[in-house]
């Protein structure tokens, strides 16, 4: 298992190698849906129990690095 952070795991044996949550089978893109679908980070603690607060700062951290590149126009 490869630690991308803290709380960001991939494993190339769990979840078809996708980032997930502290090496749980919740995966980063799980986590983002439902910030997507406008729940709140309470709710998705609700709705997953296994997370805590930290996690989806870390799922939104991850998501940013990977969108945080510079794009350069043609």
């Amino acid at each position: 298992m490869k630690y991308v952070s803290e709380r960001i795991t991939v494993d190339s044996e769990q979840c078809g190698g996708r980032p997930c949550v502290r090496g749980m089978r919740i995966r980063v893109q799980d986590v983002l849906d439902l910030f997507a679908a406008g729940l709140s980070p309470e709710q998705i603690v609700d709705e997953m129990p296994d997370l805590e607060l930290d996690d989806l700062v870390a799922c939104l951290a991850y998501a940013a690095r990977l969108t945080g590149h510079p794009v350069v126009a043609a």
